[in-house]
């Protein structure tokens, strides 16, 4: 199996992290298990039909997918030749390209796209990544009711910050914020914040778990103590903190 992963066109940089692609053949069964990350995605598949959403979506071949923002891990099962392609937009960017896409609808989903609205497969055999700056380009659009300060706000708290504390930080109310975030990405702003302090929490214990107590790195990042840590891991990745 080979995993690439590549940086947008620099004009694409403040809306999408990366396009990724994972290819490969054989007969075993091959699991990848998905973190949430805070925003939606986008999944083309090029590959042979493969199964997502812990078994229960078929993706087939040639056709692109929305994968709506996450609130636990879920597991896709990749076997004979698959190939797929993926975008992962940054928090609240989404909109820049599909602005009447309701997002809160899709939360947890995965959903086929219209032709109309994805890239044509059809072209990107041979030269995908470039082939998703060119369809990207020409959807991109400025930013309406923009969260990106506040998605800032929250990744420079590391998480550790209340919705009501960030309201009145941005000199808006909770109703606002929660209203924006349904909009943009799909989930509540504690949702978002929650997965933000999870990032940081699963990265600190994948660093430093020989060197840190899992109640020293819980209190690090402002929780309770280390049940309240790992019951946070568990939801998010399936997998109690001594398995990562």
């Amino acid at each position: 199996m080979i995993y690439k992963q590549v940086i947008p066109n620099p004009a694409l940089a403040a809306c999408i992290d990366c396009f990724w692609s994972i290819e490969g053949a054989g007969s075993e069964l091959h699991v990848e298990r998905i973190f949430p990350d805070g925003s939606p995605g986008l999944v083309l598949n090029l590959g042979e039909k493969c199964r997502t959403d812990n078994g229960l979506v078929t993706m087939q071949p040639g056709k692109s997918y929305l994968v709506g923002a996450m609130t636990a891990y879920k597991e896709t099962y990749l076997n004979g030749k698959h190939h797929l392609i993926g975008v992962c937009f940054k928090p609240g960017a989404f909109a820049q390209f599909y602005n009447n896409l309701p997002l809160a609808e899709f939360t947890e989903q995965t959903v086929e796209l219209e032709k109309k609205l994805a890239p044509d497969t059809s072209k990107m055999k041979d030269l995908s990544f470039a082939a998703l700056n060119v369809f990207f380009l020409r959807r991109l659009t400025p930013p309406k009711d923009d969260i990106s300060g506040i998605v800032k706000s929250i990744k420079a708290a590391r998480g550790q910050i209340t919705v009501d504390a960030l309201a009145k930080k941005k000199l808006t109310t909770p109703r606002q914020l929660e209203r924006s975030f349904q909009k943009h990405i799909g989930i509540t702003p504690k949702e978002f914040i929650n997965i933000t302090r999870f990032q940081h929490a699963y990265a600190d214990i994948n660093l430093n778990k020989k060197h840190k107590s899992l109640l020293d790195i819980a209190i690090e990042h402002g929780y309770y103590d280390h049940a309240h840590l790992s019951n946070e891991i568990k939801r998010y990745t399936g997998l109690p903190p001594s398995l990562l």
